[in-house]
């Protein structure tokens, strides 16, 4: 049986080779599957960060928006922090959740 397999398929380099290549593309701490995760997390990870970058942008600009107009400062406050003025009653309207 082995005099049918080509004598290079059974030679002791072809051999160490072909056991080095699945060694590394499957059981190295670094192999093929570990490394495409690797590499696609670093992209999500990329995506996000540009993402927070923008975000940090337009909240900047925000900011320097409403601190440079009393109005909008004001109007901001009694939305989002339900701020009022002396003798001022605030009511809160909270929807109806559907099931």
């Amino acid at each position: 049986m082995l005099k049918r397999i080509p004598k290079f398929f059974r030679s002791f380099y072809f051999i160490t080779s072909v056991l080095f290549v699945v060694w590394m593309l499957f059981f190295d701490s670094n192999d093929f599957i570990t490394q495409y995760q690797m590499n696609r997390e670093l992209k999500d990870k990329e995506e996000m960060k540009q993402y927070y970058l923008d975000k940090m942008v337009e909240v900047e600009k925000d900011r320097r928006e409403l601190m440079g107009n009393p109005e909008l400062l004001e109007k901001f406050a009694r939305e989002q922090y339900l701020m009022r003025r002396p003798g001022e009653d605030v009511f809160i309207i909270v929807p109806k959740k559907e099931n």
